[in-house]
C-alpha cells in the first residue's frame, strides 16, 4: 500500500487509531490478561489502522526505538508522531535550530513507509503571534530529503546515536504536518491562522477537546487530521453511536473530496480509546 505520505494517484484514505498504547489501565480490559508489555504494540497495531507515538513528545528517542516499532506492526500501517514539547512547550517556538535538527537526527526517518503526518501540539500558554508561528512553519521539512537535510545540524552531543538516512528513490517523498492548537486567541485571529497554515500546506487540527480548547476545523492542507479527546469530559469520556456517526460523517466529506484523513482518540483514562477508534473504524467499513 502507498504511504500516506506519498502523493501519487490513488484514493484517499482514513486511518484511525489511537495515541499511545502504552496504558497500565488497558491491561486485561483491551489488552488480553497476560499479554506480555512488549507484545500490545502489535496486539493494538491489528485492531487500529494507524497509532499516535507520543512518547516522542516527552523525550527524543533512540534509532534503535523507532526501528522496532515500525519492524512491530503490520506492513500497511502507518504511524503519526507527536513532535517534542522541548520544542513547543519549553523553547515555544524559539531558538530551534538545534533542538529540530536533533528531532529529525533521531531515528524517526527510519519509519520509513510507516511515516504518517507530524503533529505539533501548541501549549494553551502559547497565544496567536503571526510572525513567531510563520517562522515556524517555515522551518518544517516537506520532503524525507529536506528533513534528513535539516538533521545534519544535528548537536555534537547526538554524535554516534543520530540516524538519518534517506535513500534516493525515497528523498522526494512528502513529509506532512499538522498543528494542535489551545489557546484562545487562535479562534479570533482564525482567517489569519488558517491563511498561515495554507501558505505552508500545514493541517490545522480538528480538536475535540469537551469545550476546554478550541475547535478550529477548516482545510488548510491536502489532509485532515482530528485528535478526540473526550466528547463530555477530557480525557475520560467515550463516544456514543451519534458521535461515532458524526465523526464518520466528517472523514467521509473529507474523503470524498479527495483528502487522506488522521483521527486519533485520545480519551484514554476509561479504556475508552480503543474502543471508540474501532467503533469508527467498522462504522467506515474498515478492517
Amino acid at each position: 500500500m502507498t504511504s500516506p505520505g506519498r502523493q501519487s494517484a490513488r484514493r484517499s484514505e482514513a486511518r484511525v487509531g489511537i495515541s499511545g498504547w502504552v496504558y497500565k489501565p488497558w491491561r486485561g480490559v483491551f489488552y488480553p490478561k497476560g499479554l506480555k508489555q512488549a507484545e500490545e504494540l502489535a496486539y493494538a497495531s491489528r485492531h487500529v489502522t494507524s497509532i499516535e507515538i507520543n512518547g516522542s513528545f516527552y523525550s527524543l528517542q533512540r534509532p534503535a526505538s523507532w526501528a522496532k516499532w515500525r519492524d512491530t506492526v503490520p506492513g500497511d500501517f502507518v504511524f503519526a508522531v507527536k513532535g517534542p514539547r522541548f520544542i513547543t512547550h519549553i523553547r515555544r517556538l524559539q531558538e530551534l535550530d538545534g533542538p529540530l535538527a536533533n528531532f529529525f537526527a533521531s531515528g524517526v526517518l527510519g519509519l520509513g513507509t510507516k511515516l504518517g503526518p507530524f503533529l505539533w501540539q501548541l501549549p494553551p500558554t502559547l497565544p496567536f503571534e503571526a510572525g513567531l508561528l510563520d517562522e515556524f512553519l517555515s522551518r518544517l521539512p516537506h520532503t524525507l530529503s529536506d528533513a534528513a537535510g535539516l538533521a545534519t545540524g544535528h548537536d555534537a552531543w547526538m554524535d554516534g546515536r543520530a540516524w538519518f538516512e534517506v535513500g534516493a528513490d525515497a528523498g522526494a517523498t512528502p513529509v506532512r504536518h499538522a498543528v494542535e492548537v489551545r489557546h484562545p486567541s487562535f479562534e479570533t485571529a482564525i482567517e489569519e491562522w488558517t491563511e498561515l497554515l495554507q501558505r505552508h500546506k500545514v493541517a490545522s487540527v480538528t480538536a475535540d477537546s469537551a469545550g476546554k480548547f478550541p475547535v478550529i476545523d477548516a482545510v488548510t492542507a491536502d489532509f485532515a487530521y482530528a485528535r478526540l479527546h473526550g466528547k463530555d469530559e477530557l480525557y475520560v469520556s467515550g463516544y456514543d453511536a451519534d458521535a461515532i456517526e458524526h465523526w464518520a460523517t466528517w472523514c467521509e466529506t473529507h474523503l470524498a473530496a479527495g483528502r487522506d484523513v488522521f483521527v486519533y482518540f485520545d480519551n484514554d483514562t476509561k479504556v475508552r480509546a480503543p474502543v471508540d477508534a474501532m467503533s469508527l473504524i467498522a462504522r467506515l467499513g474498515q478492517r
